[in-house]
């Protein structure tokens, strides 16, 4: 049954099905009810069935506004003329396994707990890249900033020579050989 579910579900379709809303990773009613293989409505209706078991750091209801923003990410777009959009934090997709019980659920949830960890995994990597790329850039700006220095000291000097070869009063030129007034 694993290996079934692997293969209908790659991890890159869960990955790219997780969005950053109000600073939190979520998903979608829509993409997860797909992915469980349920109607929007039926999971809506389960979660609201058992709302105790969905704090607000678990689920909330995306505002008029962030429709509209994220209709421009999901391909689908019907989302943009959805009165509710639910979306879910990994804890929130993590206590709808409970409520939907079933082995798809089940199955589904392990799947896209992976998901997430994995793109905990990623962005973490890119963070420390990122220290590493800035630790570069302040020792290259360091560096730079000792040869512009060096360079200004060059250029001043190339500066005052031209004023000295422009300003300077030019002698007549001593002419060579008879001459003849």
């Amino acid at each position: 049954m694993r290996k079934k579910m692997t293969e209908i579900i790659p991890p890159e379709i869960i990955s790219n099905k997780i969005f950053l809303i109000r600073g939190k990773r979520v998903m979608l009613d829509r993409d997860l009810a797909a992915l469980y293989g349920v109607e929007t409505r039926i999971l809506n209706q389960a979660v609201k069935r058992n709302s105790d078991r969905f704090p607000g750091d678990f689920m909330c209801e995306l505002k008029r506004d962030e429709i509209m923003r994220i209709s421009q990410i999901v391909t689908s777009s019907e989302i943009k003329y959805s009165k509710r959009v639910h979306v879910f934090t990994q804890e929130g997709v993590a206590m709808l396994s409970s409520v939907l019980n079933s082995k798809r659920a089940i199955q589904v949830n392990i799947q896209i707990m992976r998901a997430f960890v994995k793109l905990r995994v990623v962005l973490s990597t890119h963070k420390d890249l990122q220290r590493k790329i800035n630790d570069i850039e302040k020792k290259m700006k360091d560096k730079f900033n000792v040869y512009d220095k060096q360079f200004e000291i060059i250029f001043n000097a190339f500066e005052e020579l031209k004023t000295l070869l422009i300003e300077s009063p030019k002698k007549p030129k001593r002419r060579i050989g008879f001459h003849h007034d």
